[in-house]
């Protein structure tokens, strides 16, 4: 009895068959340009050109087109600045009023930052202000971004306005400001120092020191009544009422990790 007929099974090329893009061993993970447009990039297909220009770096490495990665576990830049990609990220821009200190729990009892913005996910203050220092906050769980801003190599700008007493300093105290004040932990770097109007000054510093502009002004003779912080980096935000906040856009958190990597991220005035 001659043996069954059967029907030959055609050679494939490897892979064929299998869902389209989905290599065999691939690591797990989303696709790349999914991460970016979810992050706000823009498009799935502008997210894809980004990465074929070879514009996207994952953990210091080039990307790849259709590359799959963990965006919890892995570092994400894009033009050479890092990217918030990871899940549940959250950035919010605090106006802080007075009387508010700057700390997760007081054991005194005074109001905190953390009272006047959403209680989950939990954030932490990126930097300080004294409890009587008002205006502009960055409060959030990147911890990322927050590392970048804070770093004292970066050198991330924050500009005040400080009303001080004794009226306006005269030309010879404003070029101490500008140049460099001696300060029991070193002299101050030099800062962007203009006069308002009478006794308010604009001083913008690139430090990070405790009281570092009260102190700058209380050692030239000009204690300081009210200051304000108006501006970090490039994010200044002037309709924001007091104790309010709100989310940044993902053009303001990249325009922020910018400003620390050294790149012009301007941003028009709100």
């Amino acid at each position: 009895m001659p043996p069954p007929l059967t029907t030959p099974t055609p050679e494939f090329p490897e892979g064929a068959g299998e869902p389209e893009g989905e290599a065999v061993g691939e690591p797990e993970g989303e696709r790349l340009q999914k991460i970016l447009a979810r992050a706000g990039f823009g498009s799935r297909r502008a997210c894809e050109e980004l990465i074929a220009a070879g514009r996207v770096r994952v953990d210091g490495s080039v990307a790849l087109l259709g590359r799959r990665v963990d965006p919890s576990s892995v570092a994400i830049e894009v033009d050479g600045v890092p990217a918030s990609v990871a899940p549940d990220l959250v950035h919010y821009l605090l106006n802080k009023p007075p009387g508010v200190v700057t700390t997760a729990d007081d054991p005194q009892g005074r109001p905190t930052v953390l009272e006047l913005v959403p209680a989950e996910p939990r954030v932490f203050p990126v930097g300080r202000l004294d409890r009587q220092t008002e205006g502009l906050l960055l409060l959030t769980n990147d911890g990322g971004l927050s590392q970048l801003l804070t770093h004292p190599s970066h050198g991330v700008a924050k500009e005040y306005v400080a009303h001080v007493s004794r009226g306006t300093p005269a030309a010879g105290a404003l070029r101490a400001l500008r140049v460099g004040i001696d300060l029991v932990d070193g002299r101050t770097a030099p800062a962007d120092v203009g006069v308002l109007a009478p006794g308010v000054l604009r001083i913008v510093v690139h430090e990070g020191r405790y009281r570092q502009v009260r102190r700058m002004c209380e050692a030239v003779g000009h204690p300081v009544q009210r200051l304000v912080r108006t501006r970090i980096g490039p994010l200044r935000d002037t309709t924001l009422p007091p104790g309010k906040w709100r989310a940044l856009t993902t053009a303001e958190v990249r325009a922020l990790a910018g400003a620390a990597k050294g790149r012009d991220s301007r941003l028009g005035d709100t």
